[in-house]
């Protein structure tokens, strides 16, 4: 539920449900921000609105308004002059800062991203993406269409899920492993993560040409480039072969069962006998049980058209892509390990 922050009591029910509907309005401030590049700007100290309005394009009595509201909610402070300064809260939203605020921010807040969410009630009605409806495609046939965005959207996931690697690294044991292969891994960012806490294993990573093109740079700032291969290519037509592991991270809840099926057939197919399944997701908990999971149900409705699941429904589609389940693990983050093996 939610409070007030000054008195500690809990607000009216009609506040709450208001407050909820409301809440596009702060994205859209902090949006702007980002847009505008704002704090890269400050970054070497206050300025006020009028030393801005050049750089930023804007109206200088109007930017001072943003800024002042910046400020109300923490990302700036307000000083003498009318000259504003980043907070530690507004630092984050620097360019190329740790954690990667600024280009989440612009993915999710895109013109692209927001027309999708217009059609939500056309994907409740047809059970089809508001995406395919607003721009006539799949999702990641856009990206794959707009290299820009695509880069931009591999950044927001590596922001988007950044508390995950170091977690999943520590919540498994995968040092028995010989190869590890990261399917649809993007820049790999998790595979890094895992190599870098367990010294024995190599990756194999393996996602489409326009995707892995980055991943040099990330794999080498990690440390571990030289255990690391990079193979590109569908993961509908075929993954690579002879892994001990096959990494699935946030790959099945973007697709329908169809196709969820053809990519798990794909990984059956390639594994080693006795090797391990490891689907990375935010697993449902059954009834009111709050969950970051159950929000990004809806964006996989409106956006790339998949689910997220309950571990009932993963064993149920992992028995029929030839798996069984063996377990469920938990991890510091809001993700688990869904283990299958060979059934």
């Amino acid at each position: 539920m939610t409070a007030n922050q000054t008195t500690g009591t809990t607000l009216p029910a009609h506040v709450q449900l208001i407050q909820m509907g409301n809440a596009y309005w702060i994205s859209r401030i902090v949006y702007a921000a980002a847009k505008l590049g704002l704090a890269d700007l400050l970054a070497d100290g206050p300025k006020n609105a009028a030393e801005l309005c050049g750089p930023t394009h804007t109206h200088a009595p109007t930017l001072h308004r943003l800024m002042r509201t910046l400020a109300s909610l923490g990302i700036l402070t307000e000083q003498d002059a009318q000259r504003f300064a980043l907070t530690p809260l507004g630092e984050a939203l620097k360019t190329n800062a740790p954690g990667s605020a600024r280009a989440t921010l612009l993915s999710f807040g895109s013109e692209w991203i927001n027309a999708a969410w217009d059609e939500i009630m056309y994907s409740l009605e047809t059970g089809q993406t508001g995406m395919q409806k607003a721009w006539n495609m799949p999702f990641f046939e856009y990206l794959a269409q707009h290299p820009d965005m695509a880069s931009l959207f591999s950044e927001t996931m590596v922001g988007f899920h950044g508390a995950e690697p170091p977690a999943i690294a520590a919540a498994y044991d995968f040092s028995p492993f010989e190869t590890i292969v990261d399917v649809g891994g993007a820049t790999g960012n998790l595979l890094a993560a895992i190599l870098a806490q367990h010294a024995g294993p190599r990756g194999i990573l393996f996602d489409m040409p326009h995707v892995v093109s980055e991943a040099p740079a990330l794999l080498k700032a990690h440390g571990v480039a030289e255990r690391v291969s990079i193979e590109s290519g569908s993961f509908f037509e075929a993954v690579p072969a002879g892994g001990d592991a096959y990494l699935l991270s946030h790959i099945i809840h973007d697709w329908n069962e169809d196709q969820c099926l053809t990519i798990l057939s794909n990984c059956r197919k390639a594994m080693k006998p006795g090797g391990r399944l490891l689907i990375i997701e935010m697993v449902l908990p059954a009834g009111d049980t709050p969950h970051p999971g159950k929000v990004l149900d809806m964006v996989m409705l409106v956006i790339p058209g998949g689910q997220e699941r309950i571990e009932s429904e993963y064993a149920a589609l992992l028995e029929k892509a030839g798996f069984r389940l063996t377990s469920v693990i938990p991890t510091d983050s809001a993700v688990s390990l869904v283990e299958a093996v060979l059934a």
